[in-house]
């Protein structure tokens, strides 16, 4: 059995709630973070504590998670508002940014005394509530063995894939594959619909083909419907992901100027409410003058 741990977590949205949630149904002391308060409640009435600044979490915890939205955030509460409070404590940042984001933040925390572990997941709310999620870490092997018995509670096979950039860059190259999938697979959709084929017979032949996601099957009752409420992981973060991706691709010599056209679709949910629904809800971007269901 684990002993409890003396946890800080940062950033309580989806993901973020759901892992804090986790925790506090392993035993461990846990105090939380937002920058918006009131979003810590349900986790206070789970038995976590609320703390009123960063720094304020962070003293009085050995372990500093963050979740937060991009990579800008994360450094301001770890760098400008944490700061000193580093010294001597480990952060395990599960948010996806840029790897150079996150080696640049390894930096800043090491040069305040702290220890940096980058450690982004591929899954949401409810592999998160069952400790499920698929957790790729970037750091010292040292650092990633004495991390693991935290990292188990979150995930049942953590991946210690290298150094730090290398959990990062993997987690940008999957969430490219969730978009890339998502919006090749509304596209076809869209098109047999149009053409007046059955999609059961449709998605029989593409079951039983190579070309087959189960992603398509998940998401295939939202796209009929047109809901696309309750989401795990919103539009707005799939767009994000997927400029971070064209950035690291582009850096690192690649032609992604493929993505381009997907990229410019999505940036047209920004603003709208399809931002905060299920990223499934490019659906409705693709259906083009066809007008597809209103989201809900």
């Amino acid at each position: 059995m684990l002993s409890p741990m003396k946890i800080a977590l940062f950033g309580t949205g989806l993901l973020g709630s759901a892992i804090a949630t986790r925790l506090l149904a392993c035993d461990h002391q846990l105090v939380v973070w937002n920058r918006h308060g009131e979003r810590c409640a349900p986790l206070l009435d789970l038995g976590a504590t609320a703390a009123a600044s960063p720094a304020e979490a962070a003293a009085s915890a050995d372990w500093l998670i963050t979740v937060l939205s991009d990579g800008a955030t994360t450094r301001s509460v770890l760098i400008d508002q944490v700061g000193a409070q580093l010294q001597g404590r480990t952060v395990l940042q599960i948010a996806t940014i840029a790897p150079a984001e996150s080696r640049a933040l390894a930096a800043a925390v090491a040069e305040r005394g702290g220890h940096y572990l980058e450690a982004p997941v591929l899954g949401s709310r409810p592999e998160a509530l069952q400790g499920r999620l698929q957790l790729m870490a970037g750091g010292a092997e040292a650092l990633v063995q004495r991390a693991m018995p935290l990292l188990l509670q979150l995930s049942e096979t953590p991946v210690h894939l290298g150094e730090v950039g290398t959990a990062s860059t993997s987690k940008l190259a999957l969430n490219q594959l969730i978009a890339s999938l998502t919006h090749a697979f509304s596209l076809s959709l869209h098109l047999v619909q149009q053409g007046g084929v059955d999609v059961e017979a449709f998605m029989q032949l593409l079951r039983g083909s190579a070309l087959y996601a189960p992603t398509f099957d998940k998401k295939l009752d939202r796209e009929l419907s047109g809901h696309y409420a309750d989401p795990n992981f919103p539009t707005a973060h799939l767009r994000k992901d997927l400029l971070l991706f064209i950035a690291a691709a582009e850096q690192a010599g690649l032609n992604s100027e493929g993505l381009a056209g997907l990229a410019q679709l999505l940036q047209r949910s920004e603003g709208t409410e399809l931002d905060q629904l299920d990223y499934c809800a490019l659906h409705a971007l693709t259906a083009g003058r066809t007008a597809a269901a209103t989201p809900g």
